[in-house]
């Protein structure tokens, strides 16, 4: 049962009806964004919050990923939340394990576990317009009721399975990225890895020593450009420790170095494309520099504009495939059997063990990853396949009151998925801020600014390398099955952080 309400709180944190529980807000997904949602909702007096997810813990992505060479892939400064940063990351780009430890030390510093409930898989989500809440149901039928629903179950959660004939006759050992087997040893075995984003590109540099054969099964190059690794010195991370100014200052180098790349090569590519192709060549030149021999360098090079696909940065990528044991194969996979891989030109490896580093399955099985119903039934996977990808400010959905979502179409904002969460949260405060001024029990965004939102995102949409530039070949997950590129923001950083201050609360229908 919810507490009475402290005059920060919610006017509809009132008493309820003690047969049931009605908790301020149900958040499903215990990583980052959830995490971000559960602090900003706290620092508005939330406190009644509970916070769902499948996993045995909390961290998300880094909790669930823990392969060989898992590392942020982008400098460790910009990949945290800017009001809690991590002083003593041990590198540039900080390995996984650090990730988890951050997510730990977060949840500690804001007290959030006792908001936690793992283990648990949310089904379905139903509002009801009548009590103005959410009925989220469990996979075990149990149901959590709660005036707010908030879904922050990433980009990046739902594994992606490749649909090859045949893969599940092989009597080998098969581990997907994302379920990395720790007690398997990989030592003088013959591999084969399925796919080379940039989990791949992690990977096969940490494995091929290992292996007695490695073979790597690419269907589509990626554009690698040259990463600015090394130890964080110790003297550096006391300065930071001590004056918190120093790594902000790291902090906004680092950002304005990730923004020009997203803002200036990407999406206004029609304008300033030389820059694109600037960074095309710099990505070029570190495969020369790397890769002696010009056919290998040929596979190697992607037949797309840089920036269709995420980009990744790595120094040790391109000259494991230098090594004699390890083998770039481009030709397509006919079948697997039961005890290797078949290509079509009818040439099998025997293999040991097959590794699927073939990513995640956004658009079919993310958005969203549970059926969520609003008013009148309104299912929200059906209405953003049938109308459209779309969500106010990348945030709210017409006809889903009291709902944010903070993994939808058009929220990603710049390269750090910490940016992404920061611009939410602070919609998320000047919106609730209002409701709780008006003592009101519902809020839902208008079909009229979503609409316009919609209109402007697809406008600017039109300067990007996703219109552009030359994209069919690169099977980028920024794609949705329309062929429409709504996964990012197409606007800078600055501007989402911006209109998450100054959105017209008019854009919002809010009753009592």
């Amino acid at each position: 049962m919810s507490p009475a309400p402290s005059p920060h709180q919610d006017p509809t944190s009132r008493p309820v009806d003690t047969s049931r529980a009605v908790h301020d807000a149900v958040i499903v997904g215990a990583g980052f964004g959830g995490m971000g949602a559960a602090i900003a909702l706290r620092r508005l007096g939330y406190d009644d919050l509970v916070i769902l997810d499948r996993e045995d813990d909390l961290g998300g992505t880094w909790h669930v990923n823990h392969y060989p060479g898992l590392a942020v892939d982008i400098p460790s400064a910009t990949y945290s939340y800017s009001f809690a940063p991590n002083p003593y990351w041990s590198r540039m780009y900080a390995p996984g394990a650090e990730l988890k430890q951050y997510a730990s030390h977060v949840a500690q510093r804001f007290d959030l576990r006792r908001h936690m409930r793992f283990g648990v898989t949310v089904t379905r989500a139903t509002w009801d317009d009548e009590t103005c809440t959410w009925t989220v149901t469990l996979a075990d039928g149990e149901t959590v009721e709660g005036r707010l629903l908030l879904t922050a179950t990433g980009f990046l959660s739902q594994p992606r399975l490749p649909d090859i004939p045949g893969i599940e006759s092989f009597t080998g050992t098969v581990i997907h990225t994302a379920a990395w087997d720790d007690d398997h040893d990989l030592t003088g075995e013959r591999v084969a890895v399925i796919g080379t984003g940039a989990t791949a590109v992690q990977l096969i540099p940490e494995i091929a020593p290992r292996t007695a054969d490695l073979t790597v099964y690419q269907r589509t190059a990626i554009w690698v450009t040259p990463k600015a690794d090394g130890p964080v010195p110790r003297a550096l991370q006391r300065l930071y420790a001590r004056v918190p100014l120093s790594q902000r200052v790291a902090r906004g180098i680092g950002s304005g170095v990730l923004e020009t790349i997203m803002v200036t090569g990407v999406l206004q590519y029609r304008r300033l494309g030389f820059l694109n192709r600037l960074a095309a060549r710099t990505a070029t030149r570190h495969l020369h520099r790397q890769v002696p021999d010009p056919e290998l360098r040929r596979q190697l090079t992607p037949d797309y504009s840089f920036g269709c696909k995420r980009p990744t940065f790595s120094n040790t990528y391109y000259p494991t495939f230098n090594r004699p044991d390890v083998h770039l194969e481009t030709t397509s996979i006919d079948h697997v059997d039961a005890t290797g891989i078949v290509t079509t030109d009818g040439r099998r490896r025997d293999i040991d063990t097959l590794v699927l580093a073939t990513g995640f399955d956004l658009w079919d099985a993310n958005f969203p990853a549970f059926t969520v119903e609003g008013v009148d039934g309104a299912d929200l996977g059906s209405f953003w396949r049938e109308q459209r990808f779309q969500a106010y400010q990348g945030v709210s959905v017409p006809g889903f009151p009291n709902f944010l979502s903070l993994n939808s179409p058009y929220s990603y904002s710049g390269l750090s998925y910490f940016t992404t969460i920061e611009s939410q949260m602070k919609h998320m405060t000047r919106l609730l801020r209002e409701v709780q001024r008006r003592g009101a029990r519902r809020f839902e965004v208008t079909p009229q600014a979503n609409a316009r939102f919609l209109a402007r995102m697809k406008h600017r949409l039109q300067s990007s390398v996703f219109i552009n530039g030359s994209c069919a070949t690169s099977r980028s997950y920024y794609f949705n099955q329309h062929g429409e590129a709504t996964l990012l923001r197409p606007t800078s950083t600055a501007n989402a952080f911006r209109e998450a201050g100054r959105f017209p609360l008019t854009d919002y229908d809010i009753a009592a």
